[in-house]
Formats: structure tokens, sequence, C-alpha cells
């Protein structure tokens, strides 16, 4: 079991772990962790400064805006770690980060489409998901919602 799925079991949050194969696209994902390409979601690893980072999760549909996120935290300059210095900030790599059971307990910005839904996000390891409520996951990981995303294109 990953560090991802004892955290979730530990804190109590309801949730579910599928185990998949592969998958080509996002579409794919959400079909085969069965959600919505919404309620799919990307853990983002955002740098603040050396060694300061955040966790943002963005909805499958939805890209990061950058000038959102740097207002809302009050910053000029943000920046994403390339995939050995996310490792080290997380435990996880790519494509596997979650803010649960993370190697530090960073912050966590959830877009606000994402309140209210059922999502599913990384599980620490490939082919794997925890799918959970969205309030309950950023209540639990003391983080916030707040309006940072826009319409991928």
């Amino acid at each position: 079991m990953s560090s991802a799925i004892e955290a979730v079991t530990a804190a109590g949050i309801p949730h579910d772990v599928i185990r998949h194969g592969p998958v080509g696209n996002a579409a794919e994902a959400a079909a085969v962790r069965g959600v919505d390409v919404r309620d799919l979601v990307k853990t983002l690893v955002v740098r603040r400064a050396d060694d300061d980072y955040l966790f943002v999760l963005v909805p499958g549909d939805r890209a990061i805006s950058w000038p959102k996120l740097r207002t809302l935290l009050g910053v000029n300059r943000l920046s994403m770690p390339d995939a050995a210095t996310a490792r080290d900030a997380t435990g996880y790599e790519r494509g596997t980060i979650t803010p649960f059971g993370s190697r530090r307990p960073w912050p966590v910005i959830a877009d606000e489409t994402l309140r209210g839904r059922t999502v599913a996000l990384g599980a620490g390891e490939h082919g794997v998901a925890l799918r959970v409520g969205a309030d309950a996951a950023v209540r639990t990981l003391g983080g916030t919602f707040a309006d940072v995303t826009d319409l991928a294109g």
C-alpha cells in the first residue's frame, strides 16, 4: 500500500482505490477512474522559493492560471520544479504526485470548481488513483479552495 493510500485511510476519508493499466489520455484516465474529465485532478507542485512548495489541485479540463495564483499568494514569481526536484520535495514521481502521504505537508490550494465534487487524483504509484470527495480531502489536508485556473485551450 502506498503512503498516499495509508494517509487517506488513516485520516478516515471515505475513498476508493482504483487500480488500472496504462492510459493514453485524460479521457481514458477519467473513464477508468469513474469520473468526468473535469473531476480528474492534476496535482501540480509549485515552487515559491528554495525549499518552499505548494500543491495546486487542477481539474482535468482546466489549466493553472499563473496570474491568479500569483495574486492569491501575493508573490511576483512562481515556478514548476523539474521532475527530480518535485520527487525530492514530495517523495512521488511525476504522474503519481498527491498531497496525501507527501514527504512534507506542503500547503494545498484546490481550484474552486472542484468544490462539492467527487474527484480522482494520484495515489503515489503509476496506475493507481484515489477517488475521494474533494471537500473532505481539502479539509483534511488543511487546504483552501480558490479560483486559480482557466479553461484549458
